[in-house]
This record gives structure tokens, sequence and C-alpha cells, in this order.
């Protein structure tokens, strides 16, 4: 049979050959329908048996010899010959066909019986266009609606196979009865739910390439609802016409999700008339009855004149009046009647003086004799100095007790002391400085409170006796604040000294870090005093006619959270309480972050403990919830709660680029040899908690604070961190050799410790005339920020410059208890909420309260709240608790331009109330 080997692909082949004995060819496989992705050709194969030669037709024509690649065998079974076919397609004769029909290829077989022919294959070039037809709309529909979005997939040879995506995640109709994806390529939501809401994206693909279409949010809102009526309140007057009302609330359910509020009134009121009060009156009295065998005879009256009607009062006074009727003359067991009676009531009265004199007289003799044994016990103290280097390895622990009588640092010895504190120092101390200067030094960070009793815990201030806490007690005229001249020092005590060897160990840190106070339906504020630490409760938050000790505390030991990965804790562990408090309105929480605030860099979560003591994730500052609030500041989180407990806050970083914000602090202080000058530096983060617990120890070890602190961003790039004294004056001051410089492993720095990074350095001075003292310290990271402190400074106490600890010292005020705790006078807060709080046919007036306040994420929490307003006003009061301006709130008002009247007309007016100029008096 011919074989088309020549050159003229047309030329024919026979399609049969002359008869012979045997079968004709069977197709053990045939060529597929194939498509040409990108330049690479194709194979079609062909295999038949019994064949004794297979040749490929491509559209009508004969393929070259040349181009066949053909392999043979022998079926062992049937003995017959096998033939296999190979031929190679290409893009560029895929393009250069040009007919009315796809590209096609089939092959044909001989055998000695004749021919047989395979399928026709077709072979097509894939690919898939880049925009869709039709991509999908976002949509805003109301709950239990449906949704429906289109999609139309781009063009593309195999047809696209779509799929849908919601917030990158796949969809599976097979596992939600609510969602069909079979119609036509359309997303269909029979019932819209809350938890619908979400953005889409329709993904086509095929062989080629995958496709994402445009992405569409869908928001699933909630329109608000009434609740049913209360019942109508009493007449507001008590005689006469009045008025009563019954109210209702948009909460049945609250929109949500940007949903329309309800629409109508709130309160409704309706005159009425109450029957005036009539009050009872007696009548006459009645003539005097006959006179009884026990010589007596009575008269009565009655309450009728007129009697009391709606609710009046009843008569005043006895209805029955009895008397003796014989002037005395009657005769009972021959005494005279009216000798009985008096005789017995004046016997009685006579014993209960005397045992009343009695018991008094006791009482005060018992007083005087314990006061007197408490003076005389008090007057023995002196100062005693207690070796314990058996405990302490070596090193010296004192326990200073001052002597109460001739105190030079009492502004008078003989007043009774309102600071009660007691103090251990464990360590090597050099005997150089007199105690009556640590105490002054340490003292003016704890001044009394006007008018409340606050509880402050610190862990420099540690009780020898049985207790840990010292007490502060303060009096001072409503609307001012006691001033430190006329500070009061307490005495120091202790209980023996074998009871203060047996507590050296529990005494050398303390837990925590805390403040209480008493709070009622007034409100307030409590600050942790130098932390950045607080918290605020709304007026109305706790129920009228009851109150709670709120406390707020710091965790200062090793925290019980353990992030995973590579996740960091920002800030300290907070915990407000008790628990069981319960408030109407949501209460703020403010929590200091060391993290460099930007969403690209860092994914920051809220953590609390659970009773059992595990840690439990509330929400992603992120995220939108209704449950609670978070808003990031640059160096703090304000948290609005329903809910007491302990909270943290964790840092996911998300880059390398996510950097913690440490604040770089170098203090010095001569050591024992007085040659010897101690520079210790500290990288902590920048928390004043952190800041708070340096500047404690190092008052404790007499150190002084040389330079102003500076902030280094340190990155998480797993680059360390190294720490150097440099331009020491060569010939003044010496430093050991290889020891100016010190560096830190990025893991040490970066997952941080209970207790701050310290690096210290020895200087020593050729001779004891130097005095001053000046070096560079420079911190830095490998591949990162750096920070040089100029050090100059001189070493001698008297001639050093004192440098600031804190920005806002916020110690003398650790709780602000009513009126006075807020920046807005509560009369014209009263104001905004009613005004801003109302809906109007421009919008949500209380959302463009929060868009002025830089409140522009997860809106639908304050939607849930009885008053958005208050809420948006109660984290503006928290956000500017040391920096409040109430000039800068007013021109946000002025500028929604809302109010009845200019908002400064009515500053003016409020600015004669005393609760609001005590606060202006005090910088806000």
């Amino acid at each position: 049979f011919p074989s088309p080997a020549g050159n003229d692909n047309s030329e024919a082949l026979p399609e049969s050959i002359p008869s012979a004995p045997g079968t004709l060819p069977h197709f053990m496989e045939e060529p597929d329908d194939s498509y040409i992705i990108k330049s690479n050709p194709i194979v079609l194969r062909c295999k038949a048996k019994p064949a004794m030669q297979i040749f490929f037709k491509c559209n009508g024509e004969w393929v070259h010899q040349n181009e066949h690649v053909s392999e043979e065998s022998l079926d062992e079974a049937t003995g017959l010959k096998v033939r296999e076919v190979f031929i190679n397609v290409t893009r560029q004769q895929v393009e250069d066909f040009h007919g009315p029909e796809d590209y096609w290829c089939q092959c044909v077989a001989w055998s000695h019986l004749g021919t047989s022919k395979s399928r026709k294959a077709s072979v097509r070039i894939a690919y898939l266009r880049k925009n869709f037809e039709q991509d999908p709309q976002g949509k805003e529909v109301p709950i239990e609606g449906m949704i429906v979005l289109h999609c139309r997939p781009p063009e593309g040879v195999p047809a696209a196979e779509v799929e849908w995506l919601k917030n990158e995640e796949p969809i599976d109709s097979n596992l939600d009865e609510n969602i069909d994806t079979r119609a036509d390529h359309n997303l269909i939501i029979r019932q819209a739910r809350l938890s619908d809401s979400g953005n889409y994206t329709c993904m086509a693909a095929n062989i080629v390439a995958k496709r994402r279409s445009l992405s569409a949010t869908v928001v699933v809102y909630v329109n608000g609802g009434w609740s049913s009526w209360t019942e109508w309140s009493n007449c507001n007057a008590r005689c006469g016409r009045g008025w009563q009302k019954r109210s209702r609330t948009c909460t049945n359910p609250a929109p949500l999700n940007g949903g329309a509020f309800c629409e109508g009134m709130s309160v409704q009121k309706i005159t009425c008339t109450s029957l005036c009060p009539v009050d009872g009156s007696w009548e006459v009295w009645s003539e005097w009855s006959v006179c009884s065998p026990e010589c007596e005879h009575l008269r009565v009256r009655e309450c009728i004149a007129p009697p009391p009607r709606n609710g009046g009062k009843f008569c005043e006074g006895l209805g029955q009046e009895s008397e003796n009727c014989t002037e005395g003359l009657c005769i009972q067991d021959k005494k005279p009647l009216h000798e009985i009676k008096p005789q017995n009531l004046e016997a009685a009265s006579d014993i209960a003086l005397y045992s009343g004199l009695g018991a008094a007289v006791l009482a005060v003799a018992v007083l005087v004799v314990g006061v007197t044994l408490y003076r005389r016990s008090q007057s023995e103290y002196g100062v005693d100095v207690i070796d314990s280097s058996a405990l302490t390895g070596g090193f010296q622990a004192f326990n200073f007790k001052t002597v109460r009588q001739g105190n030079s640092l009492l502004l008078n010895s003989s007043m009774q002391p309102d600071l009660t504190v007691s103090r251990t120092y464990s360590g090597p101390i050099c005997l150089q400085d007199p105690m009556d200067k640590e105490l002054m030094t340490e003292s003016s960070l704890f001044n009394p409170l006007s008018d409340i009793k606050v509880k402050v815990q610190s862990s420099f201030m540690v009780s020898l006796g049985v207790t840990e806490r010292a007490e502060f007690h303060g009096k001072a005229h409503p609307g001012t604040f006691p001033h430190g001249n006329h500070r009061a020092f307490g005495t120091i005590q202790a209980r023996n000294k074998a009871m203060y060897i047996q507590n050296l160990a529990s005494l050398s840190t303390t837990s925590e870090l805390r403040t209480t106070a008493l709070f009622g339906h007034l409100g307030g504020r409590l600050v942790v005093p130098n932390t950045g630490v607080s918290l605020l409760i709304p007026h109305g938050a706790i129920p009228e006619e009851s109150s709670w000790e709120i406390y707020l505390a710091i965790t200062q030991k090793e925290s019980s959270l353990q992030p995973e990965g590579s996740a960091v804790l920002l800030g300290p562990e907070v915990t407000c309480g008790p628990p069981e408090v319960s408030v109407s309105t949501p209460f703020a929480l403010t929590i200091p972050h060391c993290a460099e605030v930007n969403p690209e860099h860092w994914n920051i979560h809220l953590k609390r403990r659970t009773q059992q003591g595990k840690w439990e994730e509330v929400m992603s500052v992120e995220e939108e919830t209704t449950s609670c609030y978070c808003l990031l500041d640059p160096y703090a989180c304000h948290i609005l709660l329903n809910s007491f407990g302990t909270y943290a806050l964790i840092g996911e970083p998300l880059s390398d680029c996510a950097a913690r914000q440490l604040k770089v602090a170098v203090f010095g202080c001569l050591s024992c040899n007085s040659l010897d000058y101690n520079l210790r530096v500290y990288c902590m983060d920048n928390t004043p908690c952190a800041f708070q617990e340096v500047v404690s120890d190092e008052r404790l070890q007499g150190g002084q604070l040389l330079e102003e602190p500076k902030l280094l961003h340190f990155k998480g790039n797993t680059c360390s961190l190294q720490i150097s004294v440099l331009d020491i004056p060569p010939f003044l001051w010496r430093i050991k050799p290889f020891t100016a410089c010190q560096e830190v492993p990025f893991s040490r720095v970066w997952r941080g410790s209970a207790r701050p990074l310290l690096c210290a350095f020895s200087l020593e001075r050729y001779s004891p005339g130097t005095t001053q003292l000046s070096c560079k310290v420079c911190v830095r990271q490998l591949k990162g920020h750096e920070q040089v402190l100029h050090v100059q400074t001189s070493i001698l106490e008297s001639e050093r410059e004192t440098i600031t600890f804190f920005a806002h010292d916020d110690s003398n005020f650790p709780a602000q208890v009513g009126p006075k705790a807020f920046k807005i006078p509560f009369s014209i807060r009263q104001r905004i909420c009613a005004t801003f709080d109302t809906p109007s046919a421009k919008g949500k007036d209380w959302q463009m309260l929060a868009q002025k306040n830089s409140i522009n994420r997860n809106l639908s929490y304050f939607a849930t709240q009885s008053s958005p307003s208050a809420v948006i006003l109660d984290l503006w009061e928290a956000r500017h608790q040391h920096d409040g301006d109430l000039d800068s709130l007013a021109c946000a008002l002025e500028e929604i331009g809302r109010t009845h009247s200019k908002i400064c007309d009515i500053t003016e007016t409020e600015l004669e109330e005393p609760d609001f100029s005590y606060s202006r008096q005090n910088g806000l």
C-alpha cells in the first residue's frame, strides 16, 4: 500500500487494500481532544491491532511520514501485531489553519483485511481573557432578605469554571443549604444572616489561568424596632392637673450595620388629674362617761371632721382619754389610786440611770489606760541595723525605723502622722546617704487625696508586718487639693527582728501596683499613678443607691500569658474589679502599649484571663464587633468594656518592619568605692509603668537619671542590640578593657521579660578631685535604629541637675469621684447627647460626632448603645485624660452645625459652675 512519504501530502491513499485473510484493525487508543497551552505543542497518539501501518490525517490531509513516531509490538495473548503512532501538533500549525471548523486530526490503520478510521480529535488553542464580562456588585440587604450576586466569567477555551470566595475563603454550597452557586455562575443566598456580611469574589479558572473579579461588599443590616411600651408612670402632680409618661427603646432589635433607626417617638406623655388629698381632722370630744368602779371616767372622739380622703393624713393624737374622777379620794388596796403607778415608774427609771453611768465610767477608764500604754511603747523606737548577711549571701540588709520624736522631716513632731510606710532594703547598700533624704525622695510620690480614702500598693512600699498595704487618708476643702508643703511624713514601724528575718524572702518583690476607691452612681476615674493605666466609670454606670469599692491593679510579676509563635506582650497585665460588678453602660479601660502602630505591620489582639486562669481572645483591634470596642492611639489602647477582669494586649508581627518602641534611660551613682562610678543603661518598653518600675528600683539604689530618656524603634528583623559607652575623657576617667560595648541577643529584647533590660558599666576616675563626667551612651540595633545619649553630669549630689521623671505626674490624684473626674461638665454633656442622639433628615448625627473625634471604625458598636453620643464622649474623656481641651471639642461641635445655639456661648455660661472651674484650674 502507498505511504505518505512524498512532499505531496494531498496524494490520495487507498481507503482499502485487496482482501486478505485476517481481521480489520481495532483501535485500542484513539486521539483525544486537546488544547495547546501557551506555546507548548501537544501529542496525539493512536494505537491499533492488528495493524500493518497507521498514519494521521489532519484537516483532510495526510501528515508526512517523517512527522510520525511509530512503535511496534506483539500481543502475546492473540499473537496479533500492535502498532502505536505519535505526532506533535504545534501552535503555529493551528493558527495557520483557516477552516470552517476547528483544527482536527484522525488516524487510519491498515491490516490485510482492510482499513479502519479513528474518531476525529479537535485541537484548539487554550486561553482565558483578563476581564470579566460582569463583576459582582456590592449590596446592602435587610436581614432575611435574598442576596443575588451575578458573575459572568471572562471568555476562554475551554470555558472557565467559577468558584466563589467569601473573605478569601472558598464557599461550599454543599455545607450550607442557604447558599446556591449552581445557577449560571451566580451566587444566591436565600435568607440573609448577619454572618453573611463580607467581601465576595468570583474566581474563574481553566487550564490556562485563574482570574479574580472585583470584590463585592455585602452588608446585612438590621433595621431598628421598638420595644414594648412601659407602664404609664404615676401622675407627677400630687394634687390637681399634671402629666404621666411611658417610654420605649429602639432595641427590638437594635439597628445594626447602618440599619435605620426606629421612626416615631420614644416617649409619650398624657395629661392626668389627681384628686387632692384631704387630711383628717378630729371632731369635738364627747361628754365624760359615768365614773367606773375603778374610779375613772373617759371620753372619746373620731377622725371624721372631715375623714382622710385620697391619701390624706390620719388625725394625730389619741381618740380616747381617761382620768380619775374622784380627785384622789377613791381608795384602792388602802392607798390612793394616784400614788400606785408613779412610784413603780420612778424606781425603774432610777435603776436604768445608775447602770448607764457606771458603764460610761468604766469605758473611759479602759480607754485612758490603753492610750497611755500605746504612747509608751511608741516612744521607745529608735534606729536598728540588723545583720542578715547569712541570708543575703554576704550583702547587708537593713531595716530602718525612724525615731518618732524629734524627726526633722515632720513639720510638727507632736502631730499624729497621716501616713505610715515601712521599707525594706535588700542588697548591697552603702551607708553614705541619710535615711531622712531617702524618705523625702520617695514620699513625694504619694500625696493624700482630698475627701476620699485611697489604697496604693507599690513595689517599693512593702510593710514589714502582716499586711503589704499602705493606706492614705486625706481631708481638704471642696474644690482644693493638698499641696506639697503640707505633707506629714509617717513613722516606720516593724514587729520585731525575728519577724523581719522570717519575711526577707517575701519582701524582695511585690506582685502588683494597686489603687482602690469607692464609686457610686456619679462615676469617676481611677488611676495607677505614673503608669498610664486608668479606668473611667461613666456617670450612671453604677445603679443609684449602690456603691462599690473598685480596684485597678498592674501585675508586676512574670505574666501568665505566654504568647505563641512570634507574638509578644505589648503592655502591662491589668486587672480591674471586683468581677461581680455589673454596669449599665460601658466603662473605659486605658492600657499603654509599646507598639509602633501600623496595621500593615502589626495584628494586635485583646486577651482576657478566665476564672480558670486560661487566656481567651476578646477581639482583634481591627475587628468589627458589638461586644466591646478598642481604639488604638500611638501610645495607649482605650477599651470600652462591660465586664471587669484581667486584660492584656498581644501583638503579632506581620513583617520584619514591625517595631517595638523602647525607652532608653541611663542612671548613675557612686559605688561603695569612692573612685568608682556606675552607669546603668536600661532598655524597657515605652510604657509609663515600665519606666515607673525602673525609677523605683533606682531610687532604692540611690541612682540618678542623667539624661532625658529617648525612644528606640526596635524592629523584628532578628538583629541584636548593641550598647556602648564612648568619648570618655582619657586622662580623667577610664573603663575596663573590653567592657565598653555589650551586645544583647534579639530574642532577649524582642520577647521581653518581667524585668527591664539592664546593662551596667563601671567607670573609674584617676583622682578624687574629678567631679564632672561627660561621655556618650550609644544604643543601636544592627541594621536598625540608633540613639545617642549625651551624659554630662556632676557626680556630686549637691551639684547635680534634676531631670523630671514623668511628663504627667498623676500620683497626687489616683482617684477622682463625681463631676471632678470629668472634663466635660455634666450639663453640657446632657445637651450634647440630647442633640446628637436624635435622628435627623440629614443622617445619624452621632456618627458625625464620632467622625469629628477620629472614630471611623466599628460604628455598629455605638449603634447598639442606648445613647451612642454618651459612649463617644466617654471615649473622648479616656483619650484626653491629661490634655483635655474643651475648646477643640466645642469647635468640632460647631463644625457639625447641629447645635441649637453656639457651643461657645454655652461654654461661657457653664464656666462659672464649680465643677468645671475646678477642672480648669488643674490644667484641663
